[in-house]
């Protein structure tokens, strides 16, 4: 036996396990035999789990790592873009001069959303969820490109990726622009990414609207910041649907609507939230004291982090963003920043967080940005949604490309009835 691998006694019966090693990280126990000894392990929310092997995206949570392809985040936050980092999601590396103008040129010419699509967004209420609409969009789109569904063909794959990646931003902005009942504002071919977005968001008829450059500088950071974050339960079900060769249009729906959940993808809606019932700095021991409390069931949003016991380490940039932001518009007195400020001081110098390693995540910070940016509560989730595309497109095409592709059959523990016997309703 080699002595790396796990041995499993069943029945008085030994079962070697061999151990995977990748190229960061701890190693894994193989249990694709185990089906064959007659059982399964039992991982309710696969938390003890490898799904898949990856080469994207790679988190140290004890460290506070977070890697794009190798590349730490803090720098591909301070030096690049939101397109040169889907494009390193995509293929691995960093594109030379030629290749980042080529790729942002395909983005940029394929923003535009099908004419008939506009029928679409009016069938829903005008008070619909941005990210009701957004799902229900995303998943038409394979109606409008039928040869998208064969998966298979790399080329239909690639349009399908750059479909995604350039009109999910439209999408996202035409579904907060419904729901207010303003008319749709179509993206300008002249403007960058974040740009654009932006200016669909906030451009009217009656007023054109320039994008800051500071602004757009923030939002595309909270793009490359959000833009991956390893098997998490959106990515999960991104391929979880394309395991079967699902249309990618609806894979990035599915994944889009497992996002909309709050324990996902509204984190920083609740953190603000926290921020304005906190309301005033005199109020913030109130609120560290009831967090503390065990019996209270209130606990301080913004804090701690499922994957990270250390630092989060894309809160320090969105730290600083913040900043940069509140300052560009003359916001630094902003009262939600200044508790902001406050309960991070006290979280990173009380016993009581530093024990349980509740450090001041990325959502503490992205919420007060993006209210300063002009962008609305109700389409937080959808930024966020509209940031992941680029990572769960890159997920995606990693599953279908990967040799010896299966679809996914998690098992289960039976708890229910064991066999009966049918009796006839005359005789219940």
């Amino acid at each position: 036996m080699n002595p790396r691998n796990a041995t499993l006694s069943i029945d008085g019966k030994p079962i070697e396990l061999p151990t995977l090693d990748g190229s960061l990280g701890p190693a894994v126990v193989d249990t694709r035999t185990l089906g064959s000894h007659g059982c399964y392990t039992y991982d309710p929310g696969f938390l003890s789990t490898a799904s898949c092997s990856s080469g994207i995206t790679y988190i140290d949570g004890e460290q506070g790592l977070l890697y794009y392809r190798g590349y730490p985040i803090e720098q591909l936050a301070e030096k690049s873009d939101c397109l040169e980092v889907a494009y390193l999601l995509w293929h691995g590396e960093l594109p030379d001069a030629a290749q980042k103008r080529a790729f942002d040129q395909l983005v940029t010419h394929h923003t535009m959303l099908h004419d008939q699509m506009l029928s679409l967004f009016k069938g829903f209420r005008r008070d619909a969820h941005p990210m009701a609409v957004m799902v229900s969009i995303i998943g038409a789109m394979a109606a409008f490109y039928p040869e998208s569904s064969d998966v298979t063909d790399a080329q239909q794959r690639g349009i399908s990726m750059f479909r995604l990646l350039a009109k999910v931003p439209t999408v996202a902005a035409w579904s907060y622009k419904y729901n207010q009942g303003m008319p749709f504002t179509y993206p300008q071919n002249r403007l960058g990414y974040a740009e654009n977005f932006l200016y669909m968001l906030h451009a009217t008829p009656c007023e054109d609207y320039v994008p800051n450059p500071t602004l757009a500088r923030a939002l595309d950071r909270i793009f490359i910041l959000h833009a991956d974050h390893e098997q998490n339960a959106s990515t999960s079900t991104v391929r979880m649907a394309g395991s079967s060769y699902a249309n990618p249009f609806a894979c990035i729906a599915a994944g889009t609507a497992c996002l909309w959940g709050p324990l996902h993808g509204g984190a920083n809606e609740s953190a603000l939230a926290m921020l304005e019932e906190i309301g005033d700095i005199s109020r913030i021991g109130e609120f560290v004291n009831r967090a503390k409390d065990k019996t209270s069931g209130f606990r301080l949003m913004g804090f701690g982090h499922r994957v990270y016991k250390n630092m989060d380490p894309r809160a320090a940039i969105m730290r600083q963003t913040c900043h940069e932001v509140l300052d560009e518009l003359g916001l630094h007195d902003d009262p939600l920043f200044k508790i902001a400020l406050k309960l991070e001081k006290i979280a990173l110098e009380d016993d009581y967080f530093i024990e349980k390693r509740l450090y001041p995540n990325v959502d503490f910070y992205s919420g007060i940005v993006l209210r300063a940016l002009g962008i609305p509560t109700s389409m937080f989730t959808a930024i966020f949604a509209l940031a992941r595309t680029a990572g769960w497109i890159a997920q995606w095409n990693e599953m279908i490309e990967t040799p010896g592709h299966k679809i996914a059959r998690p098992r289960q523990l039976y708890t229910g009835p064991q066999r009966r016997e049918f009796v006839g309703i005359g005789e219940r």
